[in-house]
């Protein structure tokens, strides 16, 4: 009786646990892009993370914490959102300084807040960093991502796309 019960709270925990998708996270915080519910959306899936985990997934969940900074009320809980965010960001980059799409993801944090956050100083050495290393990306979905970014991105001019979407 005892074993059942401890294996019906393990598989009861089991499912209750539900491990965060990195492709499905990709997706999804490109269309929380100025979408604030989508951004909420994306924030309340990435809670569970924590920087003992992949930290492609602490980074979004920075990049995400950035973006919540936009929605908050109030100036004190728009500046703890975007320092949290921050935070996490620099430290996944702390961990895995080589890691193309981390880079990536702090590129489009910092194209995107507003000059005043003092959060723009890493924008020419993260584009040169993606030019250097695109083609050392492993993972087709993780190259997928930063290619997309780069389609869009203002950092990179017409011949530096063409250049990595051959890639």
């Amino acid at each position: 009786m005892h074993l059942k019960l401890v294996l019906f709270a393990f598989f009861s925990l089991l499912s209750l646990t539900n491990p965060v998708d990195l492709s499905r996270v990709r997706t999804a915080y490109v269309e929380a892009s100025g979408n604030e519910s989508a951004t909420i959306a994306l924030n309340d899936d990435l809670v569970s993370v924590a920087k003992t985990d992949n930290k492609t997934l602490v980074a979004f969940k920075g990049a995400v914490t950035t973006m919540m900074a936009k929605y908050a009320k109030g100036i004190k809980e728009k500046k703890t959102f975007f320092k949290e965010g921050a935070e996490l960001l620099e430290f996944a980059i702390a961990a895995e300084p080589d890691n193309v799409e981390i880079r990536c993801i702090r590129l489009s944090v910092q194209e995107n807040v507003p000059k005043i956050t003092g959060y723009t100083k890493n924008i020419e050495e993260d584009k040169q960093f993606i030019i250097e290393n695109f083609n050392t990306i492993p993972n087709k979905n993780s190259k997928d991502f930063v290619k997309g970014y780069i389609s869009k991105s203002e950092a990179f001019n017409e011949s530096e796309r063409q250049l990595l979407q051959g890639s």
